[in-house]
């Protein structure tokens, strides 16, 4: 139970600071192409005090990861959250709806790239300590190496959950339900009609369809994409 408990602190810090990259990030590619108006809010920052939401970046995470194990488990494995959106006024792009998929892309890809430097990281530890590759797997798959050097396997587990972690932003993010990313990449190809049908879907709606719908799918393509996370160690 302690040991779950301190793997769910990681999972809750390292959520709170990938969702104040992913806003970060938002915020940054906008002020690039033209749009001040985060910046001017302080949100190129990777502060989490700038990006928090009440609900979205602490109550729902605090459910998910440590609702199980007091015997709450309606959200149970839910790696998911959101933050304050990042303000943006679009008539300030040049190109308003490249530019405007830019900066929408951008928090998404933000998580994707902590993937990636988490992989490189375990890519690096397996290659060059002893023991490494089967420590990484070992924890990949669940378990821990108690006789390894214990900050070198808390590093590890923190690679680990980090890519847990935005695998699953990553894939959140890109659900076409409003006000989640993808659900703005989609209201750019629609046509004007539709947009104001999309436009009026109530939020009580939108979070039902994140948590139930959203969960369904994000479970199609986790469980591939860790196997592919998986694989890539393995072949390390």
């Amino acid at each position: 139970m302690q040991l779950q408990f301190l793997v769910g602190v990681f999972e809750f810090v390292l959520l709170i600071f990938s969702l104040s990259f992913h806003e970060c990030a938002h915020a940054w590619m906008a002020s690039r192409l033209g749009d001040q108006t985060a910046r001017l809010q302080g949100r190129v920052t990777l502060n989490p005090m700038y990006h928090m939401d009440l609900v979205g970046t602490l109550l729902f995470p605090a459910l998910a990861i440590f609702g199980p194990m007091i015997g709450f488990g309606m959200f149970g494995g839910l790696l998911i959250g959101w933050a304050k959106p990042t303000p943006v006024i679009t008539r300030n792009f040049r190109k308003i709806v490249r530019d405007d998929n830019l900066t929408t892309l951008a928090g998404p890809f933000s998580n994707a790239l902590i993937v990636l430097v988490a992989f490189v990281v375990l890519t690096v530890i397996s290659m060059a300590t002893p023991g490494g590759h089967a420590m990484v797997l070992g924890t990949f798959e669940g378990g821990l190496n108690m006789a390894a050097p214990s900050g070198l396997q808390a590093f590890v587990l923190i690679a680990i959950l980090a890519i847990e972690v935005n695998l699953s932003l990553f894939v959140f993010n890109l659900l076409p339900i409003p006000p989640l990313d993808g659900s703005r990449i989609v209201r750019n190809v629609l046509p004007y009609n539709a947009v104001q049908v999309y436009d009026r879907i109530p939020l009580w709606v939108s979070y039902l369809l994140m948590i139930f719908l959203g969960r369904f799918i994000m479970g199609l393509f986790l469980a591939p994409l860790y196997a592919l996370v998986y694989f890539g160690l393995k072949l390390v």
